[in-house]
């Protein structure tokens, strides 16, 4: 039977993702608005998310922090361009993301001593064929394939290259090793709800130190150029970024880091992720059905969580369909590079009582379509 209890908040999209529970855009502080980012009001805000950011997710003394522009897209370029060229590079591509970051950086950058180490969706390549006297260029969770990285273990405390991390739907939702990473980005719009356009990134001292003692050979574009004369531009990490952003983004930035804060810090975020996950791992185990397409419970997904189902990919499409329809599911389709079937985020911004809900409907939809 048609299930009675739907979920209050319907949107389990992957990006951009749910907001906060009890978000309320009237409650925004907008006193930056009309205002230049440049100026003391501005600057700032901005300084803010940059030192809220770091202060938040406890990062190690010496880490650097700034808004940049082109979402996690932009910040992950940023870092390819900039820092690469000066050692060999091992790019690992298991997912649609992981694949985009090893094309730039064989057909835009050129770059010719590249070992690529892939696997399919829903796996993870061996991460101890890794050479760290190389650069490493990896996304530590496979937004698209539900698949991710376990833990650091695996990443050398000696090494020489730099480790490039894209954790655009890790950072606020999986413990992150923070020492054994030198860049680390992130996007507003994935884990905390936020909105788009502009992207985090963090730079370890050592990755501060290849900029300062390393120009690469092709020309770099205004929007991606961290140093002058040989030096950091530490504005950028202060609060003076290299383009204009959106204050309106800024401050609902803002209001995420405080509802973080709020409910206890990076580590409640997570525990609430993890709860999250542990509603779906419960249903797939009672229905035979549907499986998640990461088969190792070790890499799962805590974030985006994609799913497969025993039906054919038409059925799957109608699934989607009948429960936008409904109303209780929004934007579950898996991404289009990736195998048939759902993706559902389960990050913080997700309340566990409307998974809760969700879950009958699913069972009803797939009954539904396959009768």
């Amino acid at each position: 039977m048609q299930p009675q209890i739907s979920p209050k908040n319907p949107n389990f999209s992957s990006g951009p993702c749910s907001k906060r529970p009890g978000y309320d855009i009237n409650k925004l502080d907008l006193s930056t608005l009309g205002r230049s980012h440049r100026s003391d009001i501005g600057k700032a805000a901005l300084e803010r998310a940059c030192k809220d950011t770091a202060s938040v997710l406890e990062l190690p003394e010496g880490y650097r922090v700034g808004v940049v522009p082109g979402s996690d897209t932009g910040a992950v370029e940023m870092a390819l361009w900039s820092l690469l060229g000066e050692r060999p590079v091992d790019v690992m591509s298991w997912e649609s993301f992981g694949a985009g970051w090893l094309t730039d950086i064989t057909k835009q950058l050129k770059l010719d001593n590249v070992n690529s180490l892939t696997a399919d969706y829903g796996k993870l390549p061996n991460l101890n064929q890794v050479n760290f006297d190389h650069d490493v260029v990896f996304t530590w969770n496979g937004t698209t394939s539900g698949a991710k990285i376990p833990n650091g273990d695996w990443i050398a405390d000696d090494r020489k290259g730099l480790t490039i991390c894209d954790a655009t739907s890790a950072v606020f939702a999986m413990e992150m090793p923070w020492e054994k990473l030198d860049v680390i980005t992130f996007s507003w719009q994935k884990v905390l709800g936020g909105e788009g356009a502009h992207g985090m990134l963090i730079l370890s001292p050592r990755a501060v130190e290849r900029l300062e003692s390393y120009t690469p050979p092709w020309p770099l574009p205004k929007i991606f150029r961290m140093t002058k004369g040989g030096k950091l531009i530490e504005g950028i990490f202060k609060g003076a970024t290299i383009n204009t952003p959106s204050m309106m983004a800024v401050a609902d930035y803002l209001d995420a880091l405080d509802w973080v804060k709020e409910i206890g810090g990076v580590t409640a975020a997570i525990k609430k992720s993890e709860e999250n996950l542990a509603v779906l791992q419960s249903f797939v185990a009672d229905n035979d059905w549907i499986n998640f397409l990461a088969d190792d419970p070790s890499i799962l997904s805590n974030t985006s969580v994609c799913l497969t189902l025993d039906t054919s990919e038409e059925n799957v499409k109608k699934l989607v369909k009948l429960l936008a329809a409904e109303g209780v599911a929004y934007d579950i389709g898996a991404y289009r590079d990736a195998p048939a079937g759902i993706r559902i985020w389960c990050g913080a911004t997700v309340e566990q009582a409307d998974l809760e809900a969700l879950m009958p409907w699913l069972a009803w939809a797939f009954d539904k379509v396959n009768s």
